[in-house]
């Protein structure tokens, strides 16, 4: 029997956020305003005829807003209040939005002065039905402490690469291949540059890091060259060069897995046909080792966010209805397309996920009131051709409440290329006719080239 642990009480977590939402989601069903078309929730008819994979998992919608939320008081008794009172009437309309925007608290001020102003300022935001609206809290309940979670300790103040330290996370996850690596973490082929071009600049090796612990969280540097970055990016944003007439890819806004998802992701994805990708199916053939073969991947996608665009709190994990497709996700591997500098957000955030510890930090800062610990959240910021590897699933299939995480909104343009591993043979439907088997000996041929074998 395995030993492990599994977070406790999954199924009452959701259950309780799937009761809390039912009166939201049946009065939003009930007005027309929810079938315009900023704000109808569900699949495209090409992703739902083919029954292929999707963007995330179960996931939440957040609404944003600029305008505190004020609670309205009706309680006018003279004229001379009516004006003072009317201001303080809630202002925003009900957007379709599930959630509040103030689930880390209100910066508006309260005056003592005008006990109706604090008032209003402290109650709950309400939707136009007069109910609070949902929190992240709600909807994913904080993890129990007795919930393990255990960050990385780097070594003054860097990570030093430790075999026996990423056996040891991988035990009870699909993992890597550590037999890829050298023992301080740089890939042992040469990845030899393509023979159709002049650029002669040295391919660098891959750099396996760890990043959390328990569960495992690992980046790759160097996973994309700079030139099969721009390559992926190509493929889905030069119409020009494709014919995609034949359906090479299709192009989708937002892909879920349900109609009832309410994840909030405005990004636009291209499910790709197999053999359209042959160098990232053979990388994650090689990093994953010669178990997962390409007919356990899910259709890959290239993802492209505009500014502004973001995916709010989700898991990648497959809802109970199509694990017959397949099994659970067990991997989830995604590679950043471009560069995005700090201040620019896009970045990839685990909620209840620590970032590395360096052994040098100052334990007395866990004391500091003013600490904000939302800091020391595990973000990993795009960099062009570095790939971020975790698990929405133990081996055994069991979901992995603790991958809770969310694509920041972005700030400027990001693209990601993407794919899943599941647990066992997957049957891709997006494209029409996408199968894995017309791509084996395109991925052949990339890992002959890639000095894989």
């Amino acid at each position: 029997m395995k030993s492990r642990t599994t977070p406790p009480s999954t199924q009452d977590r959701r259950t309780t956020a799937t009761l809390f939402l039912t009166s939201h989601l049946l009065l939003a069903t009930a007005t027309p305003f929810h079938q315009s078309r900023s704000h109808r929730l569900g699949l495209p008819a090409c992703f739902a005829a083919g029954g292929g994979g999707g963007g995330g998992g179960f996931g939440t919608k957040k609404k944003t807003s600029t305008s505190p939320k004020k609670h309205n008081n009706n309680n006018n008794n003279n004229n001379n209040n009516n004006t003072k009172k009317n201001k303080i009437k809630s202002k925003s309309k009900y957007n379709g939005g599930l959630f509040s925007d103030d689930i880390l608290g209100s910066s508006n001020p309260s005056s003592s002065s005008h006990p109706e102003i604090a008032a209003a300022v402290d109650a709950p935001p309400l939707d136009r039905f007069g109910l609070p609206l949902p929190t992240i809290d709600d909807v994913f309940p904080p993890l129990s402490p007795d919930i393990p979670r255990v960050p990385v300790q780097m070594k003054r103040s860097r990570y030093e690469f430790d075999r026996d330290e990423v056996a040891e996370a991988m035990k009870h996850h699909l993992g890597v291949d550590l037999n890829v690596f050298d023992d301080r973490g740089y890939s042992l082929h040469v990845e030899r540059p393509r023979d159709d071009g002049d650029d002669d600049t040295p391919l660098k090796p891959w750099k396996l890091n760890l990043l959390h612990k328990d569960p495992p969280v690992f980046s790759i540097e160097n996973f994309f060259t700079p030139r099969e970055c721009e390559s992926y990016k190509s493929l889905a944003l030069d119409d020009d060069k494709h014919d995609f007439s034949q359906h090479s890819a299709v192009k989708i806004a937002s892909p879920t897995f349900a109609a009832s998802s309410i994840s909030k992701r405005t990004s636009t994805t291209w499910f790709c046909r197999y053999e359209m990708v042959p160098t990232l199916l053979a990388k994650v053939q090689r990093l994953l080792g010669a178990e997962v073969g390409v007919e356990r991947m899910e259709e890959p996608q290239i993802v492209r966010y505009r500014t502004g665009e973001e995916f709010s709190w989700h898991y990648d994990e497959i809802p109970s209805s199509q694990l017959s497709n397949g099994g659970q996700r067990q991997a989830t591997l995604l590679v950043y397309l471009n560069d995005l500098e700090e201040d620019r957000g896009g970045a990839t955030v685990f909620r209840d996920l620590t970032a590395p510890i360096s052994s040098c930090d100052d334990d007395d800062d866990d004391d500091d009131p003013t600490t904000d610990r939302r800091q020391r959240r595990l973000a990993i910021r795009p960099s062009t051709g570095t790939a971020l590897l975790f698990f929405p699933s133990y081996r055994d299939g069991t979901p992995d409440v603790r991958t809770l995480h969310k694509g920041e909104v972005a700030l400027s343009p990001k693209m990601i290329a993407q794919v899943w591993v599941h647990e066992r043979d997957y049957r891709a439907g997006v494209p029409e006719g996408n199968r894995q088997e017309d791509a084996v000996e395109e991925v052949e041929r990339e890992r002959r080239r890639l000095g894989f074998c």
